[in-house]
C-alpha cells in the first residue's frame, strides 16, 4: 500500500516538471567567490575612498572577494616587513619603492606581472616607467605615479621685488641680495630636500651621479667638499635658512619665497598660500651656467603595486591590479591623491574630467617632460646619508672645522658604513 501511494505521488511530480518542459535534470546553481588580499598605508580620506572603490569592484567581479588592510605609514612599514620575512603579505600590496631592492634584489622577491599580462594592461605605461619596477629581468610591481624633489617659486613675492622667476643658481644668489633686508629666503628646503638640492649641484659640478651602477658611493673628498661648500654658502649668504631652522609655516607667512619639495606634496605645502591669492609656479631645476635643466636631479615612483610570489590566486590578484592602476571607476574616487596616476587610461579620464589641473599637475608635468632627470637610486634616501652631511657642515658653519677638514672626515664616515667606489 505504501509502495502504490509512493509511486503515485512520484508519477504526479514528473508529470508536473513534464508540463513546464522535458526534464533532463535538476541543477541547483551555487555561486563560489575567490578571496584575496589587498594591502596599502595612508590616511583616513585614502582608506575611505579605497574602501568605497573596492566595494565597487566587487560588484563587477562579484566571483571576487577582496579583504583589506590598511594603516598609516610608520605602521604599514613594520607589518610589511614582518608579512615578507614570514611569508604572509597580501595578495596585492602597495610598496614602496626602496623595497624591491630590499626584498628582491634578484627578482624572485616578488610575483612576475609580466607573466599576467594577459589580464593586467601593460599598455598603460611606457617601457622606461616599467623599468623601475623590475629586477632581475623580472617585472615585480608597476608604479601608480612618479615623485621627484622640485622647485617651488612664489611669484607672488617674487614679482613684488622685482624679480624673475631663478633659472639658475646664480638667480638665487641675486634675489639673496634683495630679498635679505625683509629677512625673506628665496629658496628654503627640510633636510632631505636640501641634501639632493646639494647632491644636485655637485652633480652639475662634476658630471658623475652619487651611486654608481653597482650602489657604491661614487663621490670623493672633493666631491664632498663641494656639497658642503655649497650647503654653507646658501645659509650663509641668505639664500636658505639652516636646516635645522627650516619651517613649513613660512610659507604661508611670506617668508619662504621659494621651496624644494616633492611633487606629491605640492598642495600640502601650498594649498593656503594659493587661497589667500599668492600665484605659485613650479620652476624649472636650477643650474649652472649652460647645463640643461634637470641635471642632477632624480625622479622615482612614488608609490608602486606588487603581487605576491606567494599568491594562490595569480589570476584574480591580477584583475584586482588592474583595476587598482587602469580603471575609471579607480580613477574616479582616487583622483590625484596618489599623484598624477602614470596609468594612460586613468589619466585620459582625470583629464575628461577636467582633474589634471593645479600645481601639482603643473610639477608633474616639469617632472616628466624634463629627460635629463636621472632614476633615483633609493639608498640615497638613506637618512643616515644625509644627517651626516648636514653634521659635517655644521662643523664648517659654526667655526668647527675647516670645508677640507669636514669634508675628510665625512669621506671616512661613509668609507666606514658604506660601500665605495
Amino acid at each position: 500500500m505504501i509502495k502504490r501511494i509512493i509511486a503515485a505521488l512520484l508519477a504526479l511530480s514528473l508529470a508536473g516538471l513534464a508540463s513546464c518542459g522535458e526534464v533532463k535534470s535538476v541543477v541547483v546553481e551555487q555561486n563560489v567567490q575567490t578571496e584575496i588580499t589587498l594591502s596599502w598605508w595612508g590616511n583616513d580620506t585614502r582608506n575611505e575612498y579605497t574602501i568605497a572603490a573596492i566595494e565597487e569592484f566587487e560588484k563587477l567581479h562579484p566571483e571576487i572577494k577582496v579583504n583589506c588592510s590598511y594603516s598609516e605609514w610608520s605602521g604599514y612599514e613594520a607589518r610589511n616587513q614582518v608579512r615578507m620575512v614570514s611569508g604572509t603579505e597580501t595578495d596585492v600590496m602597495q610598496i614602496n619603492v626602496g623595497w624591491l631592492n630590499q626584498y628582491s634584489p634578484d627578482g624572485n622577491g616578488y610575483y612576475d606581472i609580466n607573466k599576467l599580462s594577459d589580464s593586467v594592461d601593460l599598455s598603460n605605461f611606457s617601457d622606461d616607467i616599467l623599468e623601475f619596477g623590475k629586477r632581475g629581468g623580472k617585472l615585480n610591481a608597476v608604479p601608480i605615479a612618479m615623485n621627484a624633489e622640485t622647485v617651488y617659486i612664489d611669484k607672488t613675492i617674487y614679482d613684488s621685488y622685482g624679480l624673475d622667476i631663478p633659472q639658475t643658481w646664480d638667480d638665487l644668489f641675486k634675489a639673496a641680495e634683495v630679498m635679505k633686508k625683509d629677512e625673506v629666503y628665496p629658496l628654503a628646503a627640510a633636510d632631505k630636500s636640501m641634501w639632493l638640492t646639494c647632491v644636485a649641484y655637485a652633480e652639475q659640478q662634476n658630471g658623475k651621479h652619487f651611486f654608481d651602477e653597482e650602489s657604491r658611493i661614487a663621490f670623493n673628498k672633493d666631491d664632498l667638499k663641494i656639497m658642503i661648500d655649497f650647503y654653507t654658502k646658501l645659509v650663509n649668504e641668505k639664500v636658505s635658512p639652516l636646516i635645522e631652522d627650516y619651517q613649513k609655516f613660512n610659507l604661508e607667512n611670506g617668508k619662504y619665497a621659494g621651496s624644494v619639495g616633492w611633487v606629491s606634496d605640492a598642495l600640502n605645502f601650498y594649498k593656503n598660500v594659493i587661497d589667500a591669492g599668492d600665484e605659485i609656479v613650479a620652476a624649472n631645476y636650477p643650474v649652472q651656467g649652460d647645463l640643461p635643466s634637470g641635471s642632477g636631479w632624480y625622479a622615482k615612483p612614488a608609490t608602486l603595486y606588487a603581487i605576491s610570489k606567494n599568491t594562490e590566486h595569480p589570476k584574480e590578484a591580477a584583475i584586482l591590479l588592474d583595476y587598482m592602476l587602469n580603471s575609471r571607476e579607480m580613477a574616479a574616487y582616487q583622483g590625484v591623491e596618489k599623484g598624477i596616476p602614470i596609468s594612460t587610461s586613468a589619466r585620459d579620464y582625470l583629464d575628461e574630467t577636467g582633474e589634471l589641473t593645479g600645481l601639482q599637475y603643473e610639477a608633474s608635468l616639469v617632472m616628466e617632460k624634463n629627460r635629463y632627470i636621472s632614476s633615483m637610486n633609493s639608498p640615497i634616501e638613506n637618512k643616515d646619508l644625509y644627517m651626516d652631511f648636514i653634521d659635517a657642515s655644521n662643523l664648517v658653519l659654526f667655526d668647527k672645522a675647516t670645508s677640507d677638514e669636514a669634508a675628510e672626515g665625512l669621506y671616512e664616515k661613509y668609507a666606514e658604513n658604506y660601500s665605495m667606489a
